[in-house]
């Protein structure tokens, strides 16, 4: 197993955001995460999944003719 497990304030600072928003993550469950006894750590890649289901798109918009008014 070579993957690395985040602290909390490694998350936080990869996201760019404070402790409290990784703590209430793990608290509503909504990103995988390890209890190393009463350590939390969360692998990289559940990490990446967060991110990349949260990621939107742009839309492309079609060109069409432009049309000007009389």
């Amino acid at each position: 197993m070579t993957e690395r497990h985040l602290s909390i304030d490694q998350v936080a600072e990869l996201l760019g955001t404070t402790s409290r928003f990784p703590r209430r993550l793990i608290e509503e469950r909504r990103i995988r995460y390890v209890k190393v006894g009463r350590h939390v750590r969360i692998p990289e890649s559940a990490v990446e999944e967060f991110i990349q289901s949260r990621t939107v798109e742009p839309i492309r918009l079609r060109v069409t003719g432009l049309r000007r008014a009389a």
